[in-house]
């Protein structure tokens, strides 16, 4: 085997390794107690359904997350606010 193969060989494996760490790194944590304290600063109690809505804001469903927090009887800025919170990691 030539010497610029045995390299090459040598050199692929930390890379596949490494390459494959970036894949399985946990994704960064959604901040959804943020979401629930904007909620519970509004004057609305966190219930399962506010969990569930700041749950959508994580997941990038940020008008599906102001939908249900504002039928939950939050203010819709405060709504709006507390979706954007829940989408961007602490």
């Amino acid at each position: 085997m030539r010497v610029a193969a045995r390299i090459a060989c040598v050199l692929t494996g930390p890379a596949l390794v490494l390459g494959g760490a970036v894949f399985a790194a946990p994704a960064a944590q959604a901040d959804i107690p943020a979401c629930t304290n904007l909620v519970q600063q509004s004057g609305v109690e966190v219930s399962d359904g506010v969990r569930a809505a700041c749950t959508q804001g994580v997941h990038g469903d940020l008008q599906g997350c102001a939908k249900a927090l504002t039928q939950a009887g939050v203010p819709g800025g405060a709504a709006n606010g507390a979706c954007r919170l829940a989408a961007n990691p602490p």
